[in-house]
């Protein structure tokens, strides 16, 4: 079973047009499932064959039992992942006499009104796409999408892990009203730490309705001892210093370098720039033209480097790599896996990494996450509770697709997929309170302030529920660049105005306020970049870790002789802030409280103890302050009359609550209690008050 089980065309062209003389495991054991019409989720490393064990199936079901029309999506989280499997899913579609279309952000409009006149037989395409499709007064849902059978979601755990993944199960279910049919899904994944929730998760309102399954034969079990790799962690106390090393090593070689920020990225680039090695760069400000530029011309170079954000950690092909670089930490496991598995695809070859870390904080980070690595960890995915605001955003869009929904039947669209809680009638009715709906007869539908606040370029900043801060375009001659934050352009400067994009020093010679543009000239003076964005707190597990390497832990990885003195460095630093039998008070100026257990964690002790906590509350990944008056065993007496049924909501700044975006169609209170709910971690606090403490100081 298995391969016999596909179409004899599909059979002859793996055979012969791509010479393959067998399936991998997972392509062989995701055959049966997918024919029998099954929900699937199929896990396997980066280049683990993934697309192919998902297309050749659904090709296979498309010969077999004649399918018509369009009756396959391929939802990709990145335009350029989409842009990159087009080829590749035509020439499968191809096989068997189909065609692969392809409808995103990019997509020209005359192509656009190709697709829906003559709908090809698979779609690739993006929530935001599906969404745009659904409420176009161009587009007759129930015609384009009546003949749906399948949804593939490539890359599934990006979208489970945000808001994203709420949109896309709303839409969703919208595509099934449209279809007439429940509608089979399958998800693609790199290794996660909970795939049977995340399979019950992508179901939405179909599970149990149909068998599901986990197809996973390539992860196998987990061998004793640390995954295999050979990975290095090395510290260089500055970006300047990350510079020099990765100039002067693996000369020749093709290297991916990982930074965790824009400004990093575009300062390293300058500086290997500097140091003679040719250079390429990719992330989210770059226009898609100078990103595919780049992208491009390190895939067909040799001696190079690229140095990129998280945009390059999902399945784009950039060619063979050599080395995977990474600069800092990423703040997963999960991102590690997908970045180190960009190498050791050639034969002979072996996953390689080599982590540069700039500081001691981010040495300590480094090795912490190593540690959970070498030790088999894998985050689970975790969608974010409450999407109140992803309801409020789905209502106005459905009543932009259908023109009126009735008011007392509008949840039954997406009842059973997890999306709203008891808070939904309230959430309709402030929507037309507010005048974003009205309603009449037992029917809503788009009121003016909807019209006024989203209704500009046909209610495109309603459908994607991302939000994208407002930058200034940077054109050299009619060469689009990419986009700089505000701040870039507006910030007090002595002499002339510099920025460094796209790896290049840019003077700025005009700025058009009023259209958003920035037009430059290339210049040779070194400059700073600056971007607006927090960093994400770190889980109780990475802090955790991060505390047992104080304590003495390892990563099973080679350090190097900085790295082992960086870190000798931080366990005499912390050598008072951390304890082996649970966490420590110390006191001093201020009274720290070191839980080492994140920053959701501190929070949520900081909401259920308010009698202890300094009123001016203060707290971060490892620690959390005290009122400098606390008297013996008043910490403890207050843990342990906490209670724990209560709602226990950390305080949430008006700047937070603006963060979330839809805040506005929200009642306040729901709002405020939607960001709240999300910066709680009570399973790590609960444990965390049960610890024993030491005092110190």
């Amino acid at each position: 079973m298995g391969a016999e089980q596909l179409h004899p065309v599909v059979q002859h062209h793996i055979a012969n047009s791509l010479g393959w003389p067998s399936l991998r495991p997972l392509q062989e054991e995701a055959v049966a499932p997918m024919l029998a019409g099954d929900d699937a989720l199929l896990l396997a490393p980066t280049a683990g064959g993934k697309t192919e064990a998902a297309a050749f199936p659904l090709v296979s079901a498309m010969a077999f039992e004649q399918w018509q029309g369009l009756s396959v999506l391929y939802v990709c989280p990145l335009r350029a992942l989409l842009n990159n499997l087009e080829p590749r899913l035509a020439g499968y579609t191809g096989w068997v006499g189909r065609r692969t279309g392809l409808w995103h952000g990019d997509t020209a409009a005359t192509r656009r009104a190709r697709l829906r006149e003559d709908p090809p037989d698979l779609l690739l395409t993006t929530p935001e796409s599906l969404e745009s499709m659904l409420v176009s007064t161009s587009t007759d849902p129930s015609r384009l999408f009546g003949n749906l059978r399948t949804i593939v979601v490539d890359e599934v755990h990006a979208f489970a892990g945000d808001d994203r993944g709420w949109h896309l199960l709303a839409v969703l279910e919208r595509l099934q009203h449209h279809a007439g049919r429940r509608l089979q899904r399958i998800g693609l994944s790199a290794t996660v730490g909970n795939p049977d929730e995340l399979l019950t998760w992508l179901q939405g309102s179909g599970k149990g309705e149909r068998p599901a399954r986990v197809v996973a034969p390539d992860l196998g079990s987990p061998a004793p001892g640390p995954p295999p790799g050979d990975v290095t962690l090395d510290h260089v106390r500055t970006l300047d210093n990350a510079g020099k090393v990765i100039a002067a090593l693996h000369a020749g070689e093709k290297r991916l370098v990982f930074c965790e920020s824009r400004r990093a990225v575009e300062e390293l680039a300058l500086s290997l720039r500097a140091y003679g090695t040719q250079t390429f760069v990719s992330h989210s400000s770059l226009s898609i033209d100078e990103r595919r530029r780049a992208e491009e011309a390190f895939a067909e170079a040799r001696d190079c480097v690229i140095v990129s954000t998280s945009t390059l950690e999902l399945g784009i092909d950039v060619g063979d790599l050599d080395r995977v670089i990474q600069i800092d930490a990423p703040r997963t496991v999960a991102s590690f896996l997908q970045r180190i598995g960009r190498t050791g695809r050639r034969s002979g070859t072996v996953r390689n990494a080599l982590f540069l870390a700039t500081a001691p904080d981010r040495l300590l980070q480094a090795a912490g996450l190593l540690h959970l690595w070498s030790q088999g960890y894998v985050e689970p995915v975790t969608p974010p509770p409450h999407p109140r605001h992803i309801v409020a955003q789905q209502l106005l869009a459905l009543c932009l697709e259908r023109g009126r929904v009735g008011s007392a039947e509008w949840q039954d669209t997406w009842r059973g997929a997890g999306l709203h809680d008891e808070s939904a009638p309230d959430i309709a009715e402030w929507l037309q309170k507010s005048g974003h709906l009205e309603g009449d007869g037992g029917m809503l539908f788009i009121g003016p302030e909807a019209e006024r606040r989203y209704g500009r370029k046909n209610f495109l900043e309603l459908l994607s529920v991302f939000t994208a801060s407002p930058e200034f375009r940077v054109l050299h001659g009619r060469n689009d660049i990419g986009s700089v934050d505000p701040i870039v352009v507006t910030q007090k400067v002595e002499g002339p105005r510099i920025f460094v994009l796209a790896g290049r020093s840019w003077h700025v010679t005009y700025i058009d306020w009023k259209r958003r543009r920035c037009f430059v000239e290339p210049s040779d003076q070194r400059a700073r970049m600056r971007w607006v964005g927090g960093s994400a707190p770190l889980s109780y597990e990475l802090a955790r870790s991060m505390r047992d390497v104080l304590l003495g832990s390892d990563p099973a990885v080679t350090l190097s002789k900085r790295a082992v003195a960086g870190l000798a460095e931080l366990r005499d630093k912390h050598e008072d802030s951390i304890s082996a039998s649970g966490t420590v008070v110390t006191r001093g100026a201020d009274v720290w409280w070191y839980t080492w257990a994140g920053a959701k964690a501190n929070a949520t002790l900081a909401a259920a103890l308010p009698g202890v906590v300094d009123p001016v509350v203060s707290y971060d990944d490892v620690r959390l302050r005290l009122r400098h008056d606390l008297a013996p065993g008043e910490l403890s007496q207050a843990a342990s009359a906490v209670d724990w049924s209560s709602s226990i909501r950390p305080a949430v700044n008006a700047d937070a609550v603006q963060g979330l975006k839809f805040s506005d169609v929200l009642p306040p209170d729901l709002a405020t209690e939607t960001v709240a709910s999300r910066m709680v971690d009570e399973g790590a606090a609960r444990r965390v008050v049960t610890e024993p403490r030491t005092l110190r100081g």
